[in-house]
């Protein structure tokens, strides 16, 4: 069986659908995702970022990549709500899944994900998203990451400033930023995820908003910190017994 996976998305989307990734292995898997993502598979055969393959303009100005007749299933996250793209590849072995639980969900996002992965392939993850960093020991200091992909989200900086004076009272704290992260001169700013995942992996703490690095904090084994305004914890905290969410009113 060779099969392959598309899923696109966020960071923290993305994450949070690894358990039910790592379910929908049989003896090849591909994996294509955003450009961001490919290193945080670790467990496929191979990954390709997605808009190195052609299937962005499937539907639009090209046929499917002929790729995709190399795979005996493919299950895609990717243009479910496209109809010109699931018309131009109907005849290719497609299962398309919904990039986002329901509004009025009341199940976990790593839930909803893998149910939907098990109905093809039986396993017996626990949901659990993970990252493997190998000899990243635990080191006495904190990470802050005060930014998320909406300022809705975000808490303000003035507040995480004063939390990191305190924290600073027991440890050395570290600020984080992301590649789409407004400027912020002294915080670590690493491109390649899965490298920022093993950083965060020596934290003794971290701290942040609902954002993609929060998630992958989580996923590395960091005691996590989240703070959450308006996005519904139940449905898309870090999954981890590592993981501690308290809501707050944020920007």
């Amino acid at each position: 069986m060779r099969r392959l996976v598309i899923r696109p998305g966020g960071i923290g989307d993305f994450i949070l659908s690894l358990p039910a990734l790592e379910c929908l292995k049989p003896e090849y898997l591909e994996v294509w995702t955003t450009r961001r993502t490919v290193p945080l598979v670790r467990f496929a055969d191979r990954v390709r970022a997605i808009d190195s393959t052609g299937i962005e303009l499937t539907g639009v100005a090209e046929p499917p990549p002929a790729a995709l007749g190399d795979f005996d299933e493919i299950v895609s996250w990717y243009g479910a709500n496209r109809p010109e793209f699931r018309d131009a590849v109907a005849h290719l072995p497609f299962r398309f899944f919904p990039a986002l639980p329901p509004a009025d969900s009341a199940t976990h996002a790593a839930d909803f994900y893998l149910e939907h992965a098990r109905a093809i392939a039986p396993c017996m993850s626990d949901g659990i998203p993970r990252i493997a960093c190998s000899g990243a020991a635990r080191e006495n200091f904190a990470v802050i990451h005060p930014f998320s992909g909406s300022p809705r989200k975000n808490w303000p900086l003035e507040k995480f400033r004063a939390l990191a004076a305190r924290l600073e009272r027991s440890m050395p704290v570290q600020w984080c930023a992301g590649a789409d992260d407004p400027p912020l001169p002294e915080a670590v700013r690493i491109d390649d995820l899965y490298e920022l995942a093993c950083w965060l992996a020596r934290a003794r703490l971290y701290v942040g908003n609902d954002s993609g690095i929060t998630h992958l904090a989580a996923a590395a084994g960091t005691p996590v910190l989240a703070i959450f305004g308006p996005t519904d914890p139940a449905v898309w905290a870090p999954r981890s017994p590592h993981v501690r969410v308290v809501r707050a009113r944020t920007g």
